[in-house]
């Protein structure tokens, strides 16, 4: 299998460091053959919220620029793709698909952070404690899925940062997730970039085994996902390793690409 990564953020988000060039040579330090920038999209939202998490809508043309000077740069050495990381909100999904049409994008992640918009909703990630909030999280995901946007399913487990202990309603929203994405073929991304905090608090958080377990069980596909909003994440392979190894130990197909537009 090769090693490639689709889900690597920019400085523009926020919260993340590094220049664009620094994430395509750490990269290749890496030994990545293919890196794909996933970036937080920016929403052109109508009530004028301004998101603390996200590129300006203003950004977004250089953002796509500068990943495709990058291509042209290293390409002898290295593919680029260029995409953003999007949640499913229903109201502005005309404008995603036209930007998808008008940037060109190679792909979108679907990354379910918020529902119906991060202007008032609390974020799946922190408030997910109550089988309300995971009901919540589990439609949004399923819906999100049915629209043939996404090329997958990033931190599909993502509920498990804030719910605990995994019962009875965590069990039912991952059969209904994994059985969505099986039936959709749509590959479940099998995040790495918090393995390394939840082990140093002893937390069973992202990837949750559990959840994987249910993966296998509904014949799921995945791909693996470092999530980098640090350049320099790209260049250790330990967590790599150690996902290509549990996957295989649980069975669930690994793919190396995604399901990229045409035009």
């Amino acid at each position: 299998m090769r090693k490639t990564n689709f889900h690597t953020h920019t400085a523009r988000c926020g919260h993340a460091v590094g220049a664009d060039e620094e994430y395509v040579l750490s990269a290749l330090r890496g030994g990545f053959c293919e890196l794909g920038f996933s970036d937080h999209t920016p929403w052109p939202y109508p009530s004028g919220f301004v998101s603390s998490i996200r590129m300006t809508p203003d950004e977004l043309d250089g953002y796509v620029a500068s990943v495709r000077r990058l291509a042209v740069r290293y390409g002898d050495r290295i593919r680029l793709r260029v995409g953003l990381e999007c949640e499913y909100f229903e109201a502005y999904m005309p404008w995603l698909r036209e930007t998808i049409r008008r940037c060109r994008l190679d792909y979108v992640l679907f990354g379910n952070h918020y529902y119906p918009s991060d202007e008032h909703a609390p974020y799946f990630g922190h408030e997910t404690r109550t089988p309300e909030m995971l009901e919540r999280y589990t439609e949004s995901a399923v819906e999100g899925m049915e629209t043939g946007l996404f090329a997958c399913l990033a931190h599909p487990d993502l509920f498990m940062r804030s719910y605990a202990p995994f019962d009875r309603h965590c069990e039912k929203a991952s059969r209904r997730i994994c059985r969505t994405a099986a039936r959709l073929r749509i590959p479940l991304e099998y995040n790495v970039s918090m393995i390394a905090a939840d082990e140093k608090r002893c937390w069973q958080g992202v990837p949750h085994p559990d959840f994987w377990r249910i993966a296998a069980d509904e014949g799921c596909t995945a791909v693996i996902g470092m999530d980098a909003h640090d350049h320099t994440a790209l260049e250790s392979g330990v967590y790599y390793d150690r996902a290509v190894r549990t996957l295989a130990g649980l069975n669930i197909p690994t793919v190396d690409t995604l399901p990229f537009f045409e035009y």
